[in-house]
């Protein structure tokens, strides 16, 4: 199979995984406890832009887009940023194993969301503590990186460990003071991940920092690409690596605090989505980025279908992410190596 020809199958691959993202996107607006016909969604939405007279009740068009359409919009997004954020972070790292909360973003945004809910408990308040406290973790590992000798890389996923740690021991002492009949259950389900209650303005609160965040990360995918070559290869090739490796740090970082203060911390996407990928389209991330920016917004979109309609209470999305994520990832470890 001649060069030019493997690069077409993996652009037809991305735009097959982009065609079917959109018509899972579709069928999950007719998905609930109030079924509506993909006829009645076709003609909900097509009346936005053309006139067309209505043949549904009006609860379905309410249900649809102050319900529905925040939710299923904001879980593929979610999805996205983290799949799009954990291989960013596993070919800066030069390591498979590197996930979205390798800087303590996760522990941070949980240690804010936990202390929002304690004061505040409005959703407002807990996703803006949430975003804070995880960029004021990272924050902090740089400073604490700075200091440490020897590999500058190794010292801040070391510094991203130990951070973590500290806010996870804040989490859990906020869950021994907090009031085990309101404060306590809330603090537990958030920690789950959820996009239950998902509002218009978690949407317009998460939508900005996410693109400010995955935009440079596509301008920067041939960097990247030299960066997994290694640090002296890259810098013969041209490419700023400090420079670059420390917008692509920012910017992932930025992408999943995001999607932590609004969903939840959510695991596994950004670690199986990325190796996925890679069987599909290979290491180069002229084709990752994008296939795992589709894949992942089709995972957790799917993923949260089932979370909302299996049962007759909605199952938190961190629960079935660990699930399905685990044995999945067990699943691909035990095939052939990879390369990175």
């Amino acid at each position: 199979m001649t060069r030019k020809l493997k690069e077409n199958r993996k652009v037809f691959l991305i735009f097959l995984l982009l065609a079917v993202l959109v018509a899972a996107f579709i069928v999950s607006l007719g998905l609930g406890r109030y079924p509506i016909r993909i006829k009645e969604i076709l003609g909900i939405l097509g009346s936005k832009f053309f006139s067309v007279e209505p043949f549904w009740d009006s609860s379905a068009e309410d249900i649809l887009f102050r319900v529905r359409l925040p939710r299923i919009v904001l879980a593929c997004l979610v999805g996205a940023s983290l799949a799009v954020a954990g291989a960013s972070y596993q070919g800066i790292f030069q390591n498979p194993m590197a996930s979205p909360d390798i800087l303590g973003t996760s522990a941070g945004a949980s240690f804010g969301a936990a202390l929002a809910i304690m004061f505040f408990a409005q959703r407002g308040a807990i996703a803006l503590g949430a975003f804070v406290s995880g960029m004021i973790s990272v924050a902090f590992v740089f400073l604490v990186s700075r200091k440490t000798k020897g590999n500058r890389i190794l010292g801040l996923v070391l510094s991203g460990i130990m951070v973590s740690s500290l806010f996870t021991a804040g989490v859990s002492y906020l869950k021994l003071v907090a009031d085990p009949a309101d404060q306590l259950p809330s603090i537990t389900y958030w920690l789950m991940g959820s996009l239950a209650s998902t509002s218009l303005n978690d949407l317009k609160f998460a939508l900005l920092p996410m693109l400010i965040g995955i935009v440079p990360l596509f301008l920067l995918r041939w960097q990247i690409n030299a960066l997994t070559m290694g640090e002296e290869e890259a810098r013969t090739m041209g490419v700023n690596t400090k420079a670059v490796r420390v917008t692509v740090i920012l910017c992932a970082t930025l992408v999943t605090a995001a999607s932590v203060s609004v969903s939840g911390v959510i695991g596994w996407v950004g670690l199986v989505i990325p190796h996925l990928c890679r069987r599909m389209v290979g290491n180069n991330y002229q084709y990752l980025l994008p296939a795992s920016l589709v894949t992942g917004a089709l995972f957790l979109l799917c993923v949260d279908n089932i979370s909302r309609n299996a049962l007759s209470t909605e199952i938190p999305i961190g629960i079935l992410t660990a699930v399905i994520g685990a044995p999945f990832f067990m699943y691909l470890l035990t095939r052939k190596e990879e390369q990175y």
